[in-house]
Formats: C-alpha cells, sequence, structure tokens
C-alpha cells in the first residue's frame, strides 16, 4: 500500500489516532514531511491555519508509513 501524501495544504489539520482521539495538529508540512504539534494551543492552531506555523522543538515528524488517510479535517493515523 502506497504511503498518503502530505502537502502544505494539511498545515492546521488535526492528527487522531485510530480510534478518533486528537493527538495533535499538523504545525507545519517540510518536504512532504507533517511536522505535528502533540499539546497546540489556539494561537498555535490559527498559526497553522494561517500557515505561520513553526517546526520547532516541540514539533514531531510524522513519517508517512504511519498515516492510515488524509481528509479536509485530519490526518488519521494507522497506529
Amino acid at each position: 500500500m502506497a504511503a498518503t501524501q502530505i502537502t502544505d495544504d494539511d498545515e492546521g489539520k488535526k492528527v487522531v489516532d485510530q480510534n478518533g482521539d486528537e493527538v495533535g495538529i499538523v504545525s507545519n508540512v517540510q518536504h512532504g514531511t507533517a511536522h505535528v504539534d502533540p499539546n497546540p494551543g489556539l494561537t498555535d492552531k490559527v498559526k497553522s491555519k494561517l500557515g505561520w506555523g513553526d517546526k520547532d522543538e516541540d514539533t514531531y515528524p510524522l513519517q508517512a508509513e504511519m498515516v492510515q488517510s488524509v481528509t479536509d479535517d485530519e490526518v488519521r493515523l494507522n497506529h
């Protein structure tokens, strides 16, 4: 199965686990890799929606093989 492609359009989307529980948001996408903020505040969510997200020490790269699907609203993990 091919990995789901992550794009800049996915910035600001919530990241959920297999149970649908929110585990963070996509704060930034660089070279097809989503960087997830596991504890976003309202400011982080707004900045990501506007494309102003930053990759910093509080974000974690999301490996493409961990992504089950990407919808208009969320990135769903397969783990």
